[in-house]
């Protein structure tokens, strides 16, 4: 018995779709021929001592005026009482020149204006070695002292994928059961910045991943070490 040739059109056509969605839609086939490029500028931190130092550095004492003209004191001669007290010119009372009220000290011994910023120093660096993708680049741990850090890539590239996470891994696992995600990766080239959550302890979340969480797979890894 011979099919009907639109019955056979019409399976293979929905074939063809079935295979395409799982290609593009499950296994993201299409993602390893776009790269997706990225150029951010060093991390911006939210704390800077230098802005608290021009807040203070305006701070005066209770009841100090604002700074600026102030009129001469008038001169207050004492009235005569007596010819004899007359003969003797009375001591005429100086002005007392006024107080610039920008002169005046901070309260509480409070950071003036030349109170310079927090230092942006690098606290840990690693670079990126091959998993089951090339990648190569720089990841580097930045910090200024007031607790905020910034994970940094530099020079980075690796292969497009689907769900690239970027995670700090605990390394004494020998695998990633215990990692913090940073979320998801900004671009698979370029240099880019995530922040680190407050209180992580990277001397055990020691690696930066780049994992694939839709197939458990990691394309690259950079072991940070002290600088």
């Amino acid at each position: 018995m011979r099919k009907h040739p639109l019955g056979v059109g019409v399976s293979a056509v929905a074939v063809i779709a079935a295979v395409a969605w799982l290609a593009i839609g499950f296994f993201g086939v299409h993602t390893l021929f776009i790269d997706d490029v990225v150029d951010e500028a060093a991390p911006v931190f939210d704390t800077d001592v230098a802005d608290i130092g021009a807040v203070a550095a305006d701070v005066r004492r209770p009841g100090e005026a604002e700074a600026g003209p102030s009129a001469a004191p008038e001169v207050v001669e004492p009235p005569a009482t007596d010819p004899a007290a007359t003969e003797t010119p009375a001591d005429t009372i100086e002005p007392t020149a006024p107080t610039d009220a920008t002169d005046a000290e901070p309260l509480g011994g409070a950071p003036t204006s030349e109170t310079a910023a927090a230092e942006i120093v690098t606290e840990l660096t690693g670079t990126f070695e091959s998993d089951a993708h090339p990648t190569s680049g720089t990841a580097t741990v930045l910090g200024n002292g007031t607790g905020q850090r910034f994970l940094r890539f530099e020079g980075f590239e690796t292969d497009n994928g689907p769900d690239l996470d970027v995670y700090l891994v605990n390394s004494s696992t020998g695998d990633v059961s215990d990692y913090i995600d940073l979320g998801d990766l900004k671009g698979n080239i370029g240099d880019q910045n995530y922040e680190i959550p407050e209180g992580v302890d990277l001397s055990v979340y020691d690696e930066v991943r780049i994992w694939c969480v839709r197939f458990g797979v990691g394309f690259g890894t950079a072991t940070l070490m002290p600088t």
